[in-house]
């Protein structure tokens, strides 16, 4: 479990300090320090409208990594963008310090987030009271825990609109938005004009994920699942993977030993840019709890999740058009990356006609 993915969202923060100026001051500087994982930037993109609409005018920096900034962009919730990787929190707080920043809003969850935010000498500085960093803040969200002393699981997209509500914003839209840019369709439609100009349903399977190996459903599951799509549907099915040898691995055995053509991304590399603009012409996506089935959602695919040794409840958005699976076991969730059981039994207990059933629902629809 990342730090990202820790704490729940509550009306109020109880914090010692008042809340900080309400929105809409055009002569405010404020910087959003955005989570490093993919999936979470993504998930916090309605808190991040909310911060642009709220505060009007203002000019709003965010500081990420180069990936969260790949996958945002183009973005028109921020006028400037700062990288995070510095050598040490007073790095990057005097760094943020030179540019005279009003108020600081941490949606990443880390005491070097707070360090440097605090040296960077914003008057306002908000932010969930955990990992040792509640003194560093002026105004502190204390994150509920359960009876037994851990973080109770809500969505991440909830958790962020608090950040943004304790700002002053209004923050009630929960939808996920990403923007494709029209270079990035331009370049894909090079690399893969037969799938960019199919008159066949593109479907896009996701058998990888960052987290670890266990959240693969089954290679051999995936394969046949895209046979069918083929034989169905005439699918042009398409298999996306990072560009890691584990999931190369996971790719290549879905494509050997399908009875069809797949196409094989690890063969064709592309930019996170260029997978968006992917990702946007999918009738159907099946993937894995991980980055890329949040870039469909935010895209307004129709998608099918499989969950396995992850909660579920940690990253629900609400969306109609996704249909998710959980599988069932009595170890999980376990928020283990490497499955330590004799069988993978929580992913094993997603079928292949569990799966087929669900694509199906969402293809008819689409249809329709």
């Amino acid at each position: 479990m990342t730090d990202e993915q820790l704490g729940m969202p509550i009306p109020s923060s109880g914090a010692v300090p008042a809340r900080v100026e309400r929105a809409g001051s055009a002569d405010r500087k404020i910087a959003v320090w955005l989570p490093s994982p993919m999936g979470d930037a993504i998930l916090a993109t309605p808190a991040l409208r909310a911060i642009r609409d709220g505060f009007g005018d203002a000019h709003i920096s965010f500081i990420s990594n180069a990936t969260v900034r790949q996958v945002l962009s183009p973005c028109r919730f921020t006028d400037a963008w700062i990288d995070s990787r510095q050598a040490h929190a007073a790095a990057t707080g005097l760094k943020l310090r030179a540019a005279r920043f009003d108020l600081a809003i941490l949606f990443k969850n880390s005491f070097s987030s707070g360090a440097a935010a605090f040296v960077s000498g914003a008057k306002e500085r908000i932010g969930y009271a955990r990992d040792g960093r509640s003194l560093l803040l002026t105004q502190r969200i204390k994150p509920p825990r359960d009876s037994q002393g851990a973080f109770a699981p809500a969505s991440m997209v909830d958790y962020y609109l608090t950040l943004a509500r304790e700002a002053g914003c209004s923050a009630e839209q929960r939808s996920l938005e990403l923007a494709v840019d029209e270079e990035d369709v331009l370049s894909v439609s090079g690399k893969l004009p037969a799938v960019m100009s199919s008159d066949a349903p593109v479907v896009i399977l996701v058998p990888g994920g960052s987290f670890g190996p266990s959240k693969f459903w089954p290679a051999e599951r995936f394969t046949r699942i895209a046979e069918r799509l083929v034989e169905e549907y005439g699918a042009t099915v398409v298999v996306s993977i990072a560009p890691n040898p584990v999931e190369k691995a996971v790719a290549g055995t879905i494509c050997s030993q399908s009875r069809h053509r797949l196409v094989n991304l690890a063969e064709y590399p592309l930019s996170l840019g260029e997978l968006k603009a992917l990702f946007n012409e999918a009738a159907l996506v099946i993937t894995n709890d991980t980055g890329p089935r949040h870039i469909a959602v935010a895209l307004g695919r129709k998608v099918v999740s499989l969950f396995g040794p992850n909660d579920a409840r940690w990253t629900q958005t609400g969306y109609a058009d996704e249909i998710q699976l959980v599988g069932r076991a009595d170890c999980a969730p376990c928020e283990k990356p490497h499955c330590t059981q004799e069988r993978h039994l929580c992913m094993e207990s997603i079928t292949v006609d569990m799966v087929w059933t669900a694509a199906q629902k969402l293809i008819k629809a689409g249809k329709a």
